[in-house]
């Protein structure tokens, strides 16, 4: 069973006990979620699509920790005038796992 879910604005297709890396949520460290813009459901054959999201449908989760991505490195130059920037950042995102699909 999985779910297409939108989650502070983007698509992930979760499964129960799944864990992923969102945007930052506002939510503390251990506490749960609920995300009831679901676009679609799959439980094993049996399909239901949204329109544009599915009434009633809630996927639930429990924050695990807020953590910083990777460091992403912007490099700007212009060949032959001595222009050069370099510059860094790290997204922030919160760790979350799938508890249930309802």
């Amino acid at each position: 069973m999985y779910a297409i879910v939108d989650i502070a604005g983007q698509q992930f297709k979760v499964a129960k006990d799944q864990k992923l890396f969102v945007h930052r949520l506002e939510e503390a460290e251990g506490n749960s979620v609920s995300f009831d813009k679901v676009l679609l459901i799959d439980d094993d054959g049996k399909v239901q699509v949204g329109t544009p999201t599915i009434e009633d449908a809630t996927v639930t989760a429990k924050v695990l920790k807020h953590v910083k991505g990777d460091k992403v490195i912007v490099f700007k130059k212009k060949r032959r005038k001595g222009y050069r920037v370099k510059n860094g950042h790290r997204q922030f995102f919160t760790q979350i796992q799938i508890e249930s699909i309802a």
